[in-house]
């Protein structure tokens, strides 16, 4: 397993201005937070994690929620300051930020700009001003446009939104709407996401009660084909399951990941993973404060046997479309080679027709185009192999 140190920094801002109907990340609504004292708590987490775990040059920064642009611009001046105090990050480093439509005013982004940002992830879910109150977003169209055009002017060219697919009530031309006006935006990066009904949120109370209007499957596989036929025909490239770029605009960050390599992660609920370990920090902002007054604010920290690092590494590298190969599997795992390690697993996909062969980097497999939508399938054969 890869034990050199991360070349990858995610950063968890729990705080949101509400919480919206499907989330269940660790996110708090703002009104009332010790916002101050939670930075000055991450700041410790970052003095006592670089102690234990020096860092080389950092490669990539994602900064999550949480929605981390609800901060002040004093606030985010701060924290982006005590990053790079800690954290030497690379002159060509992608430093990304995620941001909700409405909360990026032009102080803010220039805040943001100074202290290393240079990527911003929007989370417009929809352009369906009904879909977004019904999921439980504040923003509305007109923010979108406005934010988007504050970024550009703040002097951020590289950009990317999220979108949502199989939303409640949500039609296949309710979604091609959205998708034919995301792309009039034209920017370098799209990622979209079917809707997932995960426990403790408002939409999982509603579907437990038979009260929430999910598409029917076969229209949200329809939405999901649409969006790949419509962004291939603009010329981006489907380099993951749920995303696309423009060439060289991939997102970098979330590639380390898929990857299975090793991120810092720092932050209430952050995961991290490094030298053969994964852990994930104490969830409720409080009591993350009040451990990180003391010690690294972990929840928990766990081992990763090898045999379980290599099914990660297939079932991250899978979601990638250029797929998994040899030579970054031997390198992960010296001595190893996929056939080896899964070869009644990897038969019995290819039997059905959901991965492919590749020949470069000492040969590999990919999912097939029959394959992309069953990603799922794909990935759970690889369980408990």
């Amino acid at each position: 397993m890869l034990m050199h140190a991360p070349r990858a920094l995610y950063i968890h801002i729990p705080f949101c201005t509400n919480k919206c109907h499907y989330c269940d990340f660790t996110s708090y609504v703002l009104r009332g937070q010790p916002v101050d004292a939670y930075l000055d708590a991450l700041e410790q987490e970052m003095a006592r994690t670089v102690e234990l775990l020096p860092p080389e040059d950092i490669r990539t920064v994602f900064v999550g929620g949480g929605t981390p642009t609800v901060l002040t611009p004093p606030q985010m001046e701060r924290f982006l300051a005590s990053v790079k105090r800690y954290f030497p990050i690379a002159a060509d480093a992608e430093f990304t930020m995620e941001a909700n439509p409405g909360t990026v005013e032009m102080d803010k982004l220039v805040a943001m700009r100074a202290g290393g940002v240079n990527r911003i992830s929007f989370g417009v879910q929809s352009f369906d001003n009904g879909l977004l109150e019904r999921i439980g977003r504040i923003h509305n169209v007109d923010d979108v446009y406005r934010s988007i055009e504050h970024a550009r002017a703040a002097g951020f060219d590289n950009l990317s939104i999220d979108l949502m697919f199989g939303l409640p009530g949500q039609s296949v031309e309710q979604l091609a709407d959205s998708v034919s006006r995301a792309l009039q935006l034209e920017l370098p990066h799209y990622s979209l996401y079917g809707l997932k009904v995960e426990e403790n949120t408002l939409f999982h109370a509603l579907y437990e009660r038979n009260e929430l209007p999910l598409p029917p499957e076969e229209d949200e596989l329809a939405m999901y084909m649409l969006l790949i036929d419509k962004l291939k025909a603009e010329g981006f490239h489907h380099y993951e399951i749920s995303n696309f770029a423009k060439p060289g605009y991939e997102s970098r960050h979330n590639i380390t990941y898929w990857r299975n390599e090793p991120y810092y992660g720092l932050g209430a609920g952050a995961h991290g993973y490094a030298r053969g370990e994964r852990h994930v920090n104490i969830k409720g902002v409080q009591p993350y404060i009040d451990a990180a007054a003391n010690r690294l604010p972990r929840l928990e920290t766990n081992p990763v046997p090898e045999h379980e690092a290599m099914e990660d590494f297939m079932m991250v590298g899978l979601r990638m479309l250029d797929g998994v190969n040899n030579d970054s599997f031997s390198a992960q795992f010296p001595g190893q080679r996929i056939e080896n390690v899964f070869g009644e697993a990897l038969n019995s996909v290819l039997a059905q027709g959901l991965i492919e062969r590749t020949e470069e980097h000492g040969g590999g497999y990919r999912l097939s185009e029959k394959g992309i939508p069953l990603g799922n399938e794909v990935f759970g054969a690889f369980i408990g192999d």
